[in-house]
């Protein structure tokens, strides 16, 4: 895909200058009563087709209007997860191509991001495959690309070809192991949304990595999973890829859970489009506590061929309800969150300043 210049039409300008005018307020209110705040990492596309199947399972792009990407990480901070305000005009605070960054911050203190875009730019590609982005931050501000990790490379399939993609990379830390558990899906089909599986390994060091194994491979093609551990039980959000005239419209979110880390899974049957728990066409799904809801939760997602976000709530993990109430940076996709003290958010702030 054509990667084309950050350009704003006049009418996002104005959103993203009323989103930072209005929000500004909640989120220096926030930080006065030092209270913790949450980020949101990005990066920014309207996507310039929607692929659809036909009855003779040919594929057919239907052409969507003012496409436009900015692979590269954004950062938004929110007091109360529903309402966002970006930072530096909703522009990129690291130049380096990437999309769908996953950010933690580890026992170590340290930040880490994955991220996709490893593919073509990664050394090596012919031998070892497709790779995802390793880079760490001690603050936030100042990134330092590590490596690409060829994570699929000791796998072939049964002609001994390698996978054609490494999608929206993500991990887990488990603190009683004190190891890292990296998710990700890849196919050795032609294209990365074709019969689909999450795969994982792990690490201790970031530095060498378990063989990848299977980690869901559900009756459908899956991508974008993403793991949380609650009360016991492993809650795999991701998304259902299927659609087309056979199937139906059914690229939406799901949840699977186990007892244990690496599975087997359950699919949870939800309520919406025989047995999701999002609209359709969703994808990018990321989990957290409410901030503003004790023992409640919030979903995010978005709407890549609509150019808009969604959040649901819920207070146990399976039972959600769309939230009205909500903004979000426009043209924001594949966000991951995490939880922020006061200080670093507005180090955060000082760093990246909007436009008064």
């Amino acid at each position: 895909m054509k990667t084309l210049m950050p350009a704003f039409p006049k009418s996002a300008k104005l959103t993203v200058l009323l989103l930072c005018t209005l929000l500004t307020a909640a989120l220096q209110k926030a930080q006065a009563q030092n209270k913790d705040m949450w980020m949101l990492t990005y990066f920014r596309q309207r996507y310039p087709t929607r692929i659809e199947i036909d009855a003779q399972g040919k594929t057919v792009e239907v052409p969507l209007p003012d496409p436009m990407l900015v692979a590269q990480l954004h950062i938004a901070l929110s007091a109360d997860g529903r309402h966002w305000t970006p930072l530096n005009d909703n522009k990129p605070i690291w130049d380096r191509h990437m999309r769908d960054q996953f950010i933690h911050k580890g026992p170590d203190g340290l930040w880490r991001l994955v991220a996709t875009g490893g593919g073509k730019d990664a050394p090596d590609r012919k031998m070892f495959g497709p790779s995802c982005i390793y880079a760490t931050s001690k603050d936030l501000r100042h990134w330092q690309f590590k490596r690409y990790l060829p994570l699929m490379k000791d796998v072939r399939d049964e002609s001994g070809a390698l996978v054609n993609n490494i999608w929206a990379p993500e991990y887990f830390y488990d603190e009683a192991t004190r190891e890292y558990t990296l998710i990700w899906s890849s196919t050795f089909k032609s294209e990365g949304w074709q019969e689909s599986r999450l795969w994982y390994c792990k690490t201790s060091n970031w530095k060498t990595f378990t063989q990848a194994k299977v980690l869901f491979a559900p009756p459908y093609s899956v991508i974008d999973g993403t793991l949380i551990k609650h009360n016991g039980t492993y809650y795999l959000f991701h998304k259902e890829e299927e659609f087309g005239v056979k199937t139906g419209e059914r690229r939406g979110i799901r949840v699977a859970t186990s007892k244990n880390l690496e599975g087997p899974y359950t699919v949870y049957q939800g309520p919406l489009n025989d047995g999701q728990i999002a609209p359709t066409i969703t994808e990018g799904p990321s989990v957290t506590p409410d901030p503003i809801k004790p023992e409640g939760w919030l979903l995010y997602y978005d709407y890549p061929m609509a150019d808009k976000y969604g959040i649901s709530s819920s207070p146990d993990l399976l039972h959600w309800t769309i939230e009205n109430d909500i903004a979000l940076p426009p043209d924001a996709r594949h966000g991951s969150l995490s939880r922020l003290t006061a200080a670093e958010a507005k180090a955060l702030q000082n760093a990246f300043p909007n436009s008064k």
